[in-house]
């Protein structure tokens, strides 16, 4: 059995922590020994918590539907919640000693609450409990920390560009076509967003506010966004330098408006049908069709523009993992759920590719990809020259800089904040995250 207990963006949470909260563990129920099991006839209740939307959270509720089957006696209580609000209900169970059992965990947070003791150290489950035969070994890495697996990858996915046909053609926009330079990127943008502007289409957001783009800047000239010692490798002057780079598309109506962005929030300009591109992760593709709704039923993807022609700017990135709380009550019937969630073609055949291309051979060989997941698939062959070695694991505080990257790029947008300004602030709280 499991219910879905639905929580919208407007949640009122019990505490307010800053994005700067300093984290602290809470001893749980311990490691158990290589290859242990636990008593199938035991009654469980697992609380686990995502990120995303209406579309994923039936996307789990048909796979927990599949594991109950297996696993009767194991209720699991579901929580779903967007993106930033889903990191401050963290911090907020963190500081009180309460995480869910089992979580949705994304790249950027993981040093920082597996540095705090926070995640089940997962190493004596792998090869017993937690299946690992489909997994490569550098997949498996990705979820290391301090040479301790705190989490598995449930995919991969990587840097791209979504369009919209249908809406480009309804409203008289043209497609961009992929590829070629941030330039080339700003002009089509003007120019798309003028040949439709009649109706109320844009050809995209500022794609300044969204520090990923920043990344393939630096990584078109070889380097990371930080060093391997969590050094930031940028400096305030080409955070200054790159937001400027919108200063075109935001003054000539080349981008949607700040204002429409707040009103539509937390959707996007794309998935709300007012902007024809979308710079984001490629597992992207089914949550934007689920919102745009069944007027839409396809759409393109196509590789981004980049700073440097030839260079390795891309990456693949586990596009989601799975974790379990240090101070789960029940660390087997966990494992045992995360490894259902990595590992069980029930789970592959309900998601397809909406967590990205599994990470798992034994869930990729579950597929036959059709429709977006098949151009998911044919995306990432398309982009293996651009593909380049993944940066180290995100510094501590990453996912906290990410969200004052985006709340800056909307200010941008608004016309609150100057580039110099944004970056003076952006480097502002860097430092406090970093040095918290």
């Amino acid at each position: 059995m499991f219910t879905t207990r639905k929580r919208r963006a407007g949640i009122v949470l019990a505490a307010t922590v800053s994005a700067a909260v300093a984290l602290t563990g809470c001893s749980g129920g311990g490691s158990p020994e290589p290859g242990a099991t636990f008593d199938p006839e035991a009654e469980v209740t697992l609380d686990f918590a995502f990120w995303g939307n209406d579309v994923r959270a039936d996307l789990y509720n048909e796979a927990l539907a599949a594991f109950n089957e297996e696993y009767p006696n194991i209720t699991v209580n579901v929580s779903f919640l967007g993106f930033p609000e889903f990191w401050e209900a963290r911090q907020v169970e963190a500081a009180g000693g309460n995480l869910p059992d089992v979580m949705q965990f994304d790249y950027s947070y993981l040093r920082q609450y597996s540095e705090n003791g926070l995640l089940l150290p997962l190493d004596d489950y792998l090869g017993g409990i937690i299946d690992t035969e489909g997994f490569e070994q550098n997949i498996l890495d990705i979820g290391v920390v301090n040479d301790q697996t705190t989490a598995i990858p449930a995919g991969t996915n990587a840097w791209g560009m979504y369009t919209n046909p249908q809406l480009a053609e309804e409203s008289g926009a043209p497609l961009y076509e992929g590829g070629g330079s941030w330039e080339d990127y700003n002009d089509y943008l003007i120019e798309a967003s003028a040949a439709a502007s009649a109706n109320g289409v844009y050809g995209g957001a500022d794609w300044t506010g969204r520090i990923q783009n920043f990344e393939l800047h630096k990584r078109a000239q070889g380097e990371n966004l930080f060093t391997d010692e969590g050094e930031p490798n940028f400096t305030q002057e080409e955070v200054a330098e790159f937001f400027a780079l919108g200063d075109e598309i935001r003054s000539e109506g080349g981008s949607v408006p700040g204002q429409q962005l707040e009103e539509i929030y937390p959707l996007s300009a794309f998935d709300s049908a007012r902007a024809v591109t979308e710079l984001t992760w490629d597992n992207f593709g089914a949550g934007y069709l689920g919102n745009l709704g069944e007027g839409y039923t396809e759409l393109g993807l196509v590789a981004p523009p980049t700073a440097e022609e030839g260079s390795q700017d891309l990456y693949l990135k586990p596009s989601m993992l799975h974790a379990i709380s240090a101070g789960t009550d029940h660390p087997e019937a966990a494992a045992t759920l995360v490894d259902f969630l990595v590992n069980a073609p029930e789970t592959a055949e309900a998601f397809g590719t909406n967590r990205g291309l599994p990470a798992s051979q034994t869930q990729l060989d579950a597929l036959s990809l059709e429709g977006l997941d098949a151009q998911i698939q044919e995306y990432e062959d398309s982009i293996a020259d651009r593909l380049g070695d993944a940066p180290p694991v995100p510094v501590v505080g990453y996912g906290a800089i990410e969200e004052e990257w985006r709340q800056i790029g909307l200010e941008l947008g608004l016309g609150t904040l100057t580039p110099e300004e944004g970056a003076e602030r952006f480097f502002t709280e860097m430092e406090v995250v970093l040095n918290s």
